[in-house]
C-alpha cells in the first residue's frame, strides 16, 4: 500500500475520520432531532455525549488500530488472544466487518438518490417540478437510477486505488469543501424572511425537557453512531496513524468538526423549513421533498441546490470509502498475494449488484433499519467491552499516551470502563429491544 499504509500527517487523519463521520446522520437525522427536542435543550446533553465519546471510545478505536497495526479482523483477535480467549475474538471479528459492509450497499443507494438529484439540479429538472412527483419517480422503481449507481461506485474506486495517498488526498479536499459550501448555503438561508424564527428555535431553553430521559437517549444515540463508534473505521484509520500522533487530542479535534457539521446543517435546515412554514422532518423526504421546495421558491434556487448536493455527495462519498476501506483492508491483511485493486473491483461490483435491488425506498428502509437496529449496535458494544474490559489496562494506556505531551492516567481509563461501555450497552438493548435505529 502506498506510504506504508501511514497517513502522513495528523491533518489527513483528522480529515479522514471526518469523513466518515460527518454523513447524512449530520445532514438530515440531527437537524430533525435538535428541533423535535427543543432546541438547546437537546443540544446541551448532546454536546456532553459527544466530548466523552470523542475523547474516550474514538481515542480508543483508533489507539487499538494503531497498537496492532490492523483492522477490526486482526485487533479482535490479538485483545481476546491476551487474554487466553483468541477463538472468542475469531468468532465476534466478523460481525462489525459484515455490518459495515452491508452498511456501505444501503448508503451507496441513499448516496446515489442525491447524486441523481444533483444531476438534475444542473439541468434544471430538480426546481421544475413538484419534488413529490420527482423523490416518487426515483424512489418506487427497481434499476431506476442504475446510471448512477454505476457512476458513483467508480467514484469510490477511484478515491480508493491509490491506498492511503488516495484516502488522505481526497479527504483532505473533499471535507473542507463541505464545510465551506454548507457555510454557503448557511449565509443565504439566513437573508430569508422569518429565518430568525429557526435560529430563535435552535437556541431555544425548555429546561423541563432535561429532565426527560427519551431526550438523553436519542442525544447519546445521535452522538454515538455519529462519530462511528461501531468497532471498524476508526480502528482501522488507527492502524493508519504513526506513533508520534496524539490520539485524544486528534479524536477530540474529529469530534469538534463533526459536530460543527451537524450544527452547520441545522443552520441551513431549520431556518429554510420556518422561512417558508414547512414541516419538520428527516431522512429522505427532506432533503428530497422539503429542500427542493424551498429551493424552488428562493432566488438563485437552482445554483444553491447545486451547492447543497455537491456537498452531500462529498459527504457520502467520503462515508463509503471509509466502509469499502475497512473491508479491503481485512481481505488484504489476511490474503498478502492478492492485489488491492483487484479486492476493491470485486467489493465495488457486489456493492453495485446488491445495491440495484434497494433502489425502491421502501426496500431500502428495510435494508438499513436491519443494518442500524441489530448489527451495528452489537459491533459497537463488542468493541466497547473488548477496549476497556478485555485488553490490558496498560496496554491501552501505553498506546494512548504515545505522542502526547501530558500523560492520560487512570481517570481517562475508567471514564471508558464505567461509563463509555454502559453507554454502548443502554444504546445497543434499547435499539434491538424498541426497534430504534439511531
Amino acid at each position: 500500500m502506498e506510504n506504508n499504509g501511514k497517513f502522513t500527517n495528523k491533518w489527513g487523519f483528522i480529515m479522514a475520520c471526518v469523513g466518515s463521520a460527518v454523513g447524512l446522520a449530520n445532514v438530515w437525522a440531527f437537524p430533525y432531532k435538535l428541533g423535535m427536542n427543543g432546541g438547546l435543550s437537546f443540544l446541551i446533553p448532546y454536546l456532553f455525549f459527544v466530548f466523552i465519546f470523542g475523547r474516550v471510545g474514538l481515542a480508543a478505536e483508533s489507539a487499538v488500530g494503531r497498537k496492532y497495526k490492523s483492522g477490526p479482523m486482526g485487533v479482535f483477535k490479538s485483545v481476546w488472544k491476551s487474554r487466553g480467549n483468541e477463538k472468542v475474538g475469531k468468532i465476534i471479528r466478523w460481525i462489525p466487518l459484515i455490518g459495515v459492509f452491508l452498511l456501505a450497499i444501503g448508503y451507496t443507494v441513499v448516496i446515489t438518490y442525491v447524486l441523481k438529484a444533483l444531476l438534475d439540479s444542473i439541468n434544471g429538472s430538480l426546481l421544475s417540478t413538484d419534488s413529490n412527483v420527482w423523490f416518487e419517480s426515483i424512489s418506487t422503481k427497481d434499476f431506476v437510477l442504475l446510471k448512477e449507481h454505476l457512476l458513483l461506485v467508480i467514484i469510490v474506486f477511484l478515491t480508493l486505488a491509490y491506498g492511503t495517498k488516495g484516502i488522505e488526498k481526497t479527504n483532505s479536499f473533499m471535507m473542507p469543501l463541505f464545510f465551506i459550501l454548507f457555510i454557503l448555503l448557511a449565509v443565504r438561508i439566513a437573508f430569508l424572511d422569518k429565518a430568525f424564527e429557526g435560529y430563535k428555535f435552535i437556541f431555544s431553553m425548555d429546561v423541563s425537557k432535561l429532565f426527560d430521559i427519551k431526550l438523553w437517549i436519542a442525544a447519546m444515540g445521535q452522538a454515538f453512531f455519529s462519530l462511528s463508534l461501531v468497532s471498524t473505521v476508526m480502528v482501522v484509520y488507527g492502524s493508519y496513524l504513526p506513533e508520534s500522533e496524539d490520539i485524544v487530542h486528534n479524536s477530540t479535534i474529529t469530534a469538534v468538526l463533526d459536530t460543527i457539521a451537524a450544527m452547520l446543517s441545522s443552520f441551513v435546515m431549520l431556518p429554510a423549513t420556518f422561512a417558508f412554514g414547512f414541516s419538520q422532518s428527516e431522512g429522505p423526504k427532506l432533503i428530497f421533498v422539503v429542500l427542493p421546495k424551498v429551493l424552488q421558491n428562493i432566488s438563485g434556487g437552482r445554483l444553491f441546490a447545486v451547492i447543497l448536493y455537491i456537498a452531500i455527495v462529498f459527504a457520502g462519498v467520503l462515508s463509503v470509502q471509509s466502509m469499502i476501506e475497512t473491508v479491503a483492508e481485512a481481505i488484504t491483511s489476511k490474503f498478502n498475494n492478492l492485489n488491492r485493486n483487484l479486492v476493491l473491483v470485486v467489493l465495488m461490483a457486489i456493492v453495485l449488484m446488491a445495491g440495484l435491488f434497494l433502489h425502491p425506498i421502501a426496500k431500502w428502509g428495510v435494508w438499513m433499519n436491519f443494518v442500524t437496529i441489530y448489527i451495528l449496535p452489537i459491533s459497537a458494544i463488542m468493541g466497547a467491552i473488548s477496549w476497556f474490559w478485555v485488553m490490558k489496562k496498560e496496554d491501552l494506556l501505553d498506546e494512548i499516551n504515545k505522542g502526547t505531551k501530558i500523560k492520560h492516567k487512570n481517570a481517562w481509563y475508567y471514564l471508558g470502563r464505567y461509563l463509555y461501555v454502559p453507554m454502548a450497552l443502554i444504546l445497543c438493548i434499547i435499539a434491538i429491544r424498541y426497534q430504534i435505529s439511531f
